[in-house]
C-alpha cells in the first residue's frame, strides 16, 4: 500500500460539477492499494498518516500530528500510484489491486480512522474527480507499507 500524504491548508473534490467533499486544515491523502495488501498493510499506513508530526508547533518546528491539532483527512483511491512506467511510455497497472477488493481496504481505513474520532471524507472511489490542494509548505511524504521508501 502506497500513500502520497499532502499537509494542506483546504483542499477539495468536484465530480460531475458538483463537490463532493471538502477539508479545511490535514491532510490529503491519495492512497494506492496492491495486489496482495491487507488489513495489516491498512492498518499501518493509516497510523502513519494519523501519527505523522509534520504540523508546525509554537515554535514553527515540525512537532505536531493530525491527531494534536485536531485536522481532517481527505482520503483518495488513487490506483495510479501503482504504475510502472519503466517500460515504454504507456503506464501499465498490474501490481494495483482489483477494484472490488482495492474498495473494501479503501473502506477498511477510512472505518479505521473513523474509530480514532478524527474527521475524514473521501471521493468517490473510481471516478473521474477534480482534486483541488492547496498544498501548505509544501509539504509532501511518501509512505509505503513495504518500507520501500
Amino acid at each position: 500500500m502506497r500513500a502520497v500524504v499532502q499537509r494542506v491548508q483546504n483542499s477539495s473534490i468536484i465530480v460531475k460539477e458538483r463537490l463532493i467533499a471538502s477539508i479545511g486544515p490535514g491532510l490529503t491523502v491519495l492512497l494506492g492499494i496492491r495486489k496482495g495488501d491487507r488489513e495489516t498493510d491498512v492498518i499501518y499506513i493509516m497510523d502513519k498518516i494519523m501519527q505523522l508530526r509534520i504540523f508546525p508547533d509554537n515554535e514553527g518546528k515540525m512537532n505536531w500530528s493530525l491527531m494534536d491539532i485536531d485536522g481532517e483527512i481527505l482520503l483518495i483511491s488513487q490506483f495510479t500510484l501503482y504504475a510502472d512506467a519503466r517500460k515504454g511510455r504507456r503506464p501499465g497497472f498490474s501490481a494495483a489491486e482489483e477494484p472490488d477488493q482495492a474498495l473494501a481496504l479503501f473502506e477498511r481505513a477510512v472505518n479505521h480512522v473513523r474509530q480514532t474520532g478524527l474527521k475524514i471524507k473521501t471521493g468517490v472511489f473510481g471516478a473521474d474527480m477534480l482534486v483541488n490542494i492547496e498544498n501548505n509548505g509544501p509539504c509532501t511524504i511518501l509512505l509505503d507499507s513495504e518500507k520501500i521508501f
